[in-house]
């Protein structure tokens, strides 16, 4: 049987892990895709959306 403080060591190790890999994967996709530019779409002034 599992004491209490196993349990939580178990479900620490767990989350450590799960962190791990969801940051392996977050730089992996960064590193696939090009960073896409950050710019504000309220500032960008673009002839397409602009009714003169």
């Amino acid at each position: 049987m599992i004491n209490n403080n196993e349990r939580i060591r178990i479900r620490r190790q767990m989350q450590r892990r799960i962190r791990d890999v969801v940051a392996e994967r977050r730089r992996a996709r960064q590193l696939e895709t090009p960073a896409a530019p950050t710019a504000d779409p309220e500032t960008t002034d673009s002839p397409a959306l602009t009714t003169a």
